[in-house]
């Protein structure tokens, strides 16, 4: 058979407890979600998805074609100048997906003759990112510039440094501030993406690299998800003008997907205006992921300590994870579960989303959720 080599693979997967599954959701679910990426509480907030309906009737369902063709709007420059303008770049493009926009970043500055230099822990997307560049890529150990540095002296001619800003897995922050000056050593650009850093970190939610000083620096690009703490989808570049429309003629996911749908761009967008008003809620989905840790380690669980609002517990083996994060649905908590080989380090845990609307009672129902079905 063409495909019989797939019953293969699902036994070993069901041997190695790693079979995933979809779990449709109602539209109310009774569950408290601590697994999903809505860190700021904003994919259900009536301005977010009043803006999305708005802009659904004017711009239609869909986007009707590559952004080169007809699928940008007025709304999508919209959303790009006012993206940059938060974050604090000269320019901002956006794709379809934060997927999209990582790709896109990763092979159109990885030229042929190049040097990506990737963290260890970085995401899939920057994984496929940088599988696909022209480039030659090296793998360095995770948060190390000191490796970073001595993949750069080994190569002679352009270089591009690949990071998260925050780690999907653990939460926890790369150094930035120490990538780019690595960097600058060398006359590499530093490409990071901050899916997770976005809205949570950075004065009012301006993000990773916000915080660090590199906003606007023009050796520095920055990738985005608006599918986490904006509550919509799509993703989006910020950088330079000049490499901004390097990727408006480059980037494959950019010239030849879909633009994103004006549903999405006016839901982000509203977002985005909503978190300048209320700033506030950076710092509370920060406060909520270190109340969070302190209250589960009391409880004798092992859990990283987050750098933005990602919190991860430990668990002893894949089958135990799902297991723990199959009692803690039972007992009415969401709760995400990351196995191998999502995890780069093999170590199975539960992963929680500290999310800026969570009260007092809910923060102490699921760590008593957690910590008795452990």
């Amino acid at each position: 058979m063409a495909f019989g080599w797939i019953d293969e693979q699902a036994r070993a997967r069901r041997a190695a407890g790693l079979v995933r599954t979809l779990r449709p959701r109602p539209a109310d679910s009774p569950l408290l979600d601590l697994a999903s990426n809505d860190y700021l509480g904003l994919a259900r907030h009536p301005e977010v998805t009043g803006a999305a309906a708005d802009a659904a009737h004017r711009w239609g369902g869909g986007a009707t074609g590559s952004r080169l063709v007809t699928g940008t709007t007025e709304l999508h420059g919209e959303l790009e100048r006012e993206l940059a303008d938060f974050c604090g770049f000269e320019s901002a493009l956006v794709f379809s997906s934060g997927y999209a926009a990582n790709l896109a970043a990763v092979t159109a500055l990885a030229q042929h003759g190049s040097l990506v230099v990737s963290d260890a822990g970085n995401h899939a997307s920057l994984i496929d990112g940088c599988r696909l560049a022209r480039g030659t890529t090296q793998v360095v150990g995770h948060a190390d510039p000191d490796a970073v540095r001595k993949a750069l002296g080994t190569h002679q001619g352009p270089a591009v440094v690949v990071s998260d800003t925050v780690f999907s897995v653990d939460g926890d922050a790369a150094p930035l501030a120490e990538l780019a000056d690595a960097c600058r050593e060398y006359g590499a650009g530093l490409v990071v993406d901050d899916a997770h850093g976005l809205g949570v970190l950075g004065d009012g939610g301006r993000g990773a690299p916000h915080a660090a000083g590199l906003a606007g620096a023009p050796d520095v690009v920055v990738t985005v998800t608006l599918s986490k703490s904006f509550g919509s989808q799509g993703g989006a570049v910020l950088g330079p003008a000049a490499v901004i429309d390097h990727m408006v003629n480059a980037a494959r996911t950019f010239i030849f997907d879909t633009g994103l749908a004006p549903a999405a761009a006016g839901a982000a967008l509203g977002a985005l205006r909503l978190l300048r008003r209320e700033p506030e809620r950076a710092l509370r989905a920060r406060a909520v992921a270190t109340v969070l840790h302190t209250r589960l380690t009391a409880e004798g669980l092992e859990a990283v300590r987050p750098d933005a609002a990602v919190v991860s517990v430990r668990a002893p083996s894949p089958e135990r994870a799902v297991r723990w994060a199959a009692d803690c649905r039972e007992a009415g908590l969401a709760v995400g579960c990351f196995r191998p080989p999502s995890v780069p380090d093999g170590i199975s845990r539960l992963r929680l989303t500290a999310r800026a609307d969570l009260t007092e009672e809910q923060i102490e129902h699921a760590v008593s959720v957690i910590s008795r079905t452990r």
